[in-house]
């Protein structure tokens, strides 16, 4: 009798084993001659080799399966039972419109014709600017497809920051580290990944850098390389951490910039990096930008109503500005003086003849 141990390394335990190990139960009934045990994050299979080599090759493939498509079923269980190892999953998850597929089995695509705009601007351009309100995707989408860039092997790491600016509100007597204090602002980033990836990996991308979240100011004086680098939020950065930001890109990186320009939570004597970036970067050859607007909203469809209703707000203000300075510089300029009337003058003769 041979034994042989595989240890499961960055993988959810239920996810992979399936509800009281039913995914073992329905290996070891495959093969009755063997005996498959698990305990904890390791499995011991106990035979003679020919059967043990056929079921380490069935768990190999199992794992491999797992990290795509973050979970074992138990069709897919029988799928690599039969040799079949092409599942439904592998076709849907191989199509063009598929990002990526989610840590809890959904497929994660562009839903609106402006996020399939920013897939592609993202194949052709290393630099790419997303620009739009909330609840268009711009942070989920850009999460999704950092993450496929990692999964393809495209690039080594994924590096996610974000300006930590307070919206209107101080964390800053919340009780613990840095990190907990920053952690907040950065936490639908953490929500996408792990829609997006296993906690357990996560966790492993996480401890081994694979995967950074940090706040914008701790990329001065990095040069960022073989990554998928993504700043959200970017209409609160100052022009000088814009250009900190993208000077930071190494020849084999991808950046996104993404941003709201009508959440900009700056002091109000302070421009917008992102928005001074655009007007300077217009024109580059290479670089993509992509706006959303509220069709691309994605929430609840009040979301939608309610952005439309502050846009207009926002316009009638501006107009209601501009037509202020109008009147405003046209009280400013000089009356011009009335023509002046020639009063009727009678000639002296005449005056005389008068006496």
């Amino acid at each position: 009798m041979v034994e042989k141990v595989i240890t499961l390394e960055n993988v959810s335990l239920i996810d992979f084993l399936g509800t009281e190990n039913q995914n073992i139960k329905q290996l070891a009934a495959a093969f009755p001659s063997s005996k498959i045990i698990s305990r904890g994050n390791e499995i011991m299979i106990q035979g003679q080799t020919p059967e043990i080599t056929k079921i380490h090759e069935i768990l190999s493939s199992l794992i491999d399966h797992y990290h795509k498509f973050g979970k074992i079923t138990h069709n897919s269980v029988n799928r690599y039972l039969s040799a079949d190892a092409i599942t439904d999953e592998e076709v849907i998850a191989t199509s063009p419109d598929v990002i990526v597929y989610g840590s809890k089995g959904g497929i994660i695509k562009a839903k609106t014709p402006n996020q399939q705009k920013l897939v592609d601007a993202v194949e052709k351009n290393d630099l790419v600017f997303a620009l739009g309100p909330a609840g268009t995707g711009k942070t989920y989408v850009s999460v999704a497809l950092a993450v496929r860039a990692l999964k393809n092997k495209e690039v080594k790491k994924i590096i996610i920051s974000r300006p930590v600016v307070e919206a209107g509100e101080s964390l800053g007597f919340l009780p613990g580290d840095m990190k907990d204090k920053v952690d907040p602002y950065l936490r639908p980033i953490y929500d996408a990944l792990e829609d997006m990836i296993p906690v357990e990996k996560l966790k492993y991308y996480q401890d081994n850098k694979i995967i950074e979240i940090a706040p914008l100011a701790y990329m001065r004086g990095r040069t960022l390389n073989n990554a998928f680098v993504l700043l959200d939020e970017a209409q609160n950065t100052t022009p000088a951490q814009m250009k900190m930001f993208l000077t930071r890109m190494g020849p084999t990186a991808k950046l996104m910039v993404n941003g709201d320009w009508s959440q900009i939570d700056l002091p109000r004597n302070q421009r917008s990096g992102l928005m001074e970036a655009l007007n300077i970067l217009r024109g580059v050859k290479g670089i993509g930008f992509v706006e959303m607007s509220a069709e691309d909203v994605v929430r609840h469809r009040l979301v939608r109503d309610i952005i439309k209703a502050y846009d207009k707000l926002d316009t009638d203000k501006r107009t209601a500005r501009e037509e202020a300075k109008e009147k405003e510089e046209a009280a400013k300029e000089p009356a011009k003086p009335a023509p002046r009337k020639r009063a009727a003058s009678k000639t002296t003769k005449a005056a005389k003849q008068e006496e």
